[in-house]
């Protein structure tokens, strides 16, 4: 298959529990997105379009629904007994379905990339998206040296998020 890039691998987004990575949308700007686990196969229909069937991983945006808060932030996205956790709100996705159906954001669905699983390999395969770095957008810059941390993060000065979430880790 050509268009394909190789990303990571199945084991390596089982074993971090979700793997961070940077794209260049269809209008040139930087975004990142989120690989995680999907281990029971229950995909929603609009996922399932887009990734391989029982490959064990979801891509999603690195945002929430409800306030564009990231779930990475660098050092590893929340994931817990299959949810994905807002760390602001404390909204669970589904990592298969990326379906809320609680808190501020729910009856949402998170943005799904297209990925394709082959021998254990996970490749971006969506055509609206074209692999910049691993890791964050700051992680390997931008052009223009301007950083969206801000516009992501909406947190407080030590870079943290300002929680109002019930939820504690």
């Amino acid at each position: 298959m050509t268009g394909r890039t190789r990303l990571t691998t199945t084991e390596t987004v089982r074993d971090e529990g979700s793997w961070l990575f940077t794209v260049r949308d269809p209008y040139d700007e930087l975004d990142e997105v989120l690989l995680v686990p999907c281990e029971d196969g229950e995909r929603a229909d609009s996922a399932a379009e887009n990734s391989a069937p029982e490959s064990g991983v979801e891509a999603w945006v690195n945002r929430c629904t409800h306030e564009a808060q990231r779930f990475d932030r660098g050092f590893g996205a929340p994931v817990r007994n299959g949810q994905l956790v807002c760390p602001k709100h404390g909204s669970l996705f589904d990592t298969c379905s990326g379906h809320c159906d609680n808190g501020e954001a729910a009856d949402t669905t998170l943005v799904s990339v297209e990925v394709e699983v082959e021998d254990g390999a996970v490749y971006l395969a969506d055509e609206d998206y074209e692999f910049a770095h691993e890791g964050s957008i700051e992680n390997g810059g931008d052009e223009s040296g301007e950083s969206r941390s801000d516009d992501l993060n909406d947190g407080d000065d030590d870079g943290m998020p300002s929680s109002t979430s019930h939820i504690g880790f």
